[in-house]
């Protein structure tokens, strides 16, 4: 597959705010950098900075318009082009105490295709790039697994989060995000159970699109198998829309009409892997998510790898 755009590295603008204005207007797919397989239920050591890097990609040739799905594969000179996305953000983390810890994610992206008509001949090739939407937050450790008198805790953590809007293009039906600030309560877990280094995981949250006013939840549960420095992580997602209005398509003319606040539903399979290294405490993983159902959305087919460094800030006693 040839892709439209290539992929950047991210650029830093940061801003620590919560209490956000009414700053831009949406017309996209949400896509907020975050954190696969509740790992943010882990806190930072108190004074260690958290470090990650993180590229991803995503193609998809189907999507649904309400629930009717959709073909978007335009085929010219033996390659075919669907809906692309190329993205790379740093992530940063934080600890402010044994249990507090900050978050902050930073980075750029892209988004192409050529399929649909809108004004112009099909086969013309569309695109946005600009910062991400930002998401920013602090968390709070309520139980660590094997810390406390109770054999059943497992490491839970809420956390308090925000998204600051991005500066791509909100117009292009699928931009990579929905450019509305937001403000995010989350819960996330990870347990242990059975046999050695199997366990479980969910992460849980409602986004308040400030913007938008289309609110959604997404619900992660899934399974993990740590052995030695290695885990391997399987679960299943679901984003699901308060609010909003339906994708109208005409498979005649291309035409789409992509609503400001779309009511987007998705149903999908994340799964990866990564590994811990003893030196420094360098960690490097893999990640896929595949959307296999869902309302309004396209049909992507997410691939992406990260490399993760930890420095301390603070001297030891």
């Amino acid at each position: 597959m040839k892709r439209l755009c290539n992929p950047v590295s991210g650029s830093l603008i940061a801003a620590f705010l919560f209490l956000l204005p009414n700053l831009s207007q949406l017309r996209a797919s949400e896509n907020v950098a975050h954190e696969p397989f509740a790992q943010w239920a882990n806190v930072p050591d108190y004074g260690q900075l958290v470090v990650r890097l993180t590229y991803e990609e995503s193609d998809a040739y189907h999507f649904w318009a309400g629930n009717t799905r959709h073909l978007v594969d335009f085929p010219e000179r033996g390659e075919h082009y669907g809906i692309d996305i190329n993205q790379g953000y740093m992530s940063l983390q934080y600890g402010l105490s044994e249990k507090w810890a900050a978050d902050l994610s930073l980075g750029y992206t892209t988004v192409g295709w050529r399929y649909f008509a809108n004004g112009a001949t099909p086969g013309t090739i569309r695109s946005t790039t600009g910062l991400m939407d930002t998401p920013l937050g602090l968390r709070y450790q309520i139980f660590k697994e094997g810390e406390t008198d109770f054999a059943w805790a497992p490491t839970l953590t809420v956390r308090a989060g925000a998204i600051l809007p991005g500066s791509f293009d909100e117009h292009l039906p699928f931009a990579p995000g929905t450019r509305s600030t937001a403000i995010e309560p989350e819960v996330l877990a990870r347990k242990h159970f059975g046999w050695t280094g199997l366990g479980a995981y969910t992460d849980d949250l409602f986004r308040w699109n400030h913007t938008s006013a289309n609110d959604l939840y997404i619900v992660t549960i899934g399974l993990f198998q740590q052995i030695k420095n290695w885990e391997l992580d399987a679960g299943y997602r679901h984003l699901g829309s308060i609010s909003g209005g339906s994708i109208q398509f005409d498979p005649a003319t291309h035409n789409i009409v992509y609503p400001r606040a779309v009511r987007e539903n998705q149903d999908s399979i994340e799964a990866g892997f990564d590994y811990r290294s003893s030196w420094h405490g360098l960690r490097i993983g893999f990640q896929s998510r595949t959307v296999f159902d869902g309302s309004n959305t396209d049909k992507k087919f997410w691939l992406g790898g990260f490399v993760e460094m930890p420095f301390s800030l603070v001297k030891s006693k």
